[in-house]
C-alpha cells in the first residue's frame, strides 16, 4: 500500500497513492488508521484524490477509521472522493455516518470546527 502521512498539531493527513481501495489495500489501511490512532492521534483526514474504485473491504477500513477516532470525540474526514467511491457510499446508506467532504482544505476546517466544538462542550460540563 502506497501513501503519505502528513502530521500536523490538530490532526493527521493521510494520502491514498493508489488507484483501488479494495480487498488487497483494506487490510494495510485498517492497521494503519489503528496505528495512527494508537500514537496519540485524534483527528485523521484521509484524501482519497487518487482513488477510482472502491468496494466492500474498502468502505469496511474506511469505517473502522471513523470508528476509532469518534471513539476519542475526534473526527474522521474523507476528501476529495471519486464519483465511484461517493457513488459506493450512498448506495451503502453510508453518507449520514461517514464524514465527506470535497476538498482536503475543507477536511482541515472541520477538524477545527470539532475541536472547538469540543472546547465549547467540555466548559458545559465544569460549569
Amino acid at each position: 500500500m502506497k501513501y503519505t502521512i502528513d502530521k500536523q498539531e490538530k490532526y493527521s493527513l493521510v494520502k491514498l497513492h493508489e488507484e483501488k481501495l479494495d480487498s488487497s489495500i483494506a487490510p494495510g489501511l485498517k492497521s494503519q488508521l489503528i496505528t495512527i490512532h494508537a500514537e496519540g492521534v485524534k483527528n485523521i483526514i484521509l484524501d482519497l484524490s487518487e482513488v477510482k474504485y472502491t468496494d466492500s473491504s474498502g468502505l469496511s477500513a474506511l469505517l473502522v477509521g471513523n470508528r476509532v477516532v469518534q471513539e476519542n470525540g475526534g473526527i474522521f474526514v474523507l476528501a476529495s472522493l471519486s464519483d465511484h467511491t461517493t457513488k459506493l457510499i450512498k448506495i451503502s446508506q453510508l453518507d449520514s455516518v461517514l464524514n465527506i467532504l470535497p476538498t482536503v482544505e475543507e477536511g482541515i476546517d472541520a477538524v477545527f470546527m470539532n475541536e472547538i466544538e469540543n472546547e465549547l462542550g467540555g466548559d458545559d460540563d465544569e460549569v
